[in-house]
Protein backbone atom coordinates (compact mmCIF):
# COMPACT_ATOMS: atom_id res chain seq x y z
CA UNK A 1 0.00 0.00 0.00
CA UNK A 2 1.66 3.01 -1.10
CA UNK A 3 1.35 6.18 1.40
CA UNK A 4 0.11 9.89 -0.12
CA UNK A 5 2.55 12.60 1.35
CA UNK A 6 1.30 15.94 1.12
CA UNK A 7 3.85 18.94 1.44
CA UNK A 8 3.52 22.29 4.00
CA UNK A 9 5.69 25.47 4.36
CA UNK A 10 5.58 26.66 7.81
CA UNK A 11 7.23 30.50 8.70
CA UNK A 12 10.24 29.99 11.43
CA UNK A 13 12.11 33.01 12.69
CA UNK A 14 15.41 32.92 12.06
CA UNK A 15 16.09 32.20 15.34
CA UNK A 16 14.25 29.20 15.41
CA UNK A 17 15.56 28.07 12.06
CA UNK A 18 18.90 28.51 13.77
CA UNK A 19 18.12 26.00 16.30
CA UNK A 20 15.80 23.59 14.46
CA UNK A 21 19.11 23.02 12.22
CA UNK A 22 21.54 23.07 15.32
CA UNK A 23 19.11 19.78 16.83
CA UNK A 24 19.67 18.54 13.01
CA UNK A 25 23.14 18.14 13.55
CA UNK A 26 23.18 16.61 16.56
CA UNK A 27 20.71 13.86 15.74
CA UNK A 28 22.35 13.68 12.14
CA UNK A 29 19.21 14.60 10.44
CA UNK A 30 17.87 17.06 7.73
CA UNK A 31 15.89 19.68 9.45
CA UNK A 32 13.18 18.92 7.62
CA UNK A 33 13.12 15.31 9.09
CA UNK A 34 13.67 16.53 12.55
CA UNK A 35 10.46 19.02 12.12
CA UNK A 36 8.25 15.89 10.33
CA UNK A 37 9.18 13.69 13.45
CA UNK A 38 8.40 16.23 15.83
CA UNK A 39 4.83 16.52 14.11
CA UNK A 40 4.28 12.93 14.32
CA UNK A 41 5.33 12.62 17.94
CA UNK A 42 2.45 15.56 18.52
CA UNK A 43 -0.35 13.73 16.60
CA UNK A 44 0.45 9.77 18.47
CA UNK A 45 0.65 12.04 21.63
CA UNK A 46 -1.61 15.12 21.67
CA UNK A 47 -1.83 15.27 25.60
CA UNK A 48 1.31 14.71 26.17
CA UNK A 49 2.73 17.52 24.25
CA UNK A 50 0.19 19.72 25.15
CA UNK A 51 1.48 18.87 28.81
CA UNK A 52 4.83 19.74 28.84
CA UNK A 53 3.63 22.94 26.55
CA UNK A 54 1.39 23.92 28.99
CA UNK A 55 3.98 23.15 31.78
CA UNK A 56 6.65 25.06 29.89
CA UNK A 57 4.17 28.16 29.38
CA UNK A 58 2.77 28.40 33.19
CA UNK A 59 7.08 28.18 34.56
CA UNK A 60 7.83 30.79 32.46
CA UNK A 61 5.40 32.93 33.45
CA UNK A 62 5.13 32.27 37.02
CA UNK A 63 6.79 35.62 38.50
CA UNK A 64 3.97 37.19 36.24
CA UNK A 65 1.26 34.98 37.41
CA UNK A 66 2.25 35.77 41.30
CA UNK A 67 2.19 39.51 40.44
CA UNK A 68 -0.83 39.27 38.95
CA UNK A 69 -2.50 37.59 41.94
Amino acid sequence: METSMSTITISLSDEQLAELERLAATFQVLPEDLARIGIEELLAHPDAAFQRASKHVLAKNAELYRRLA
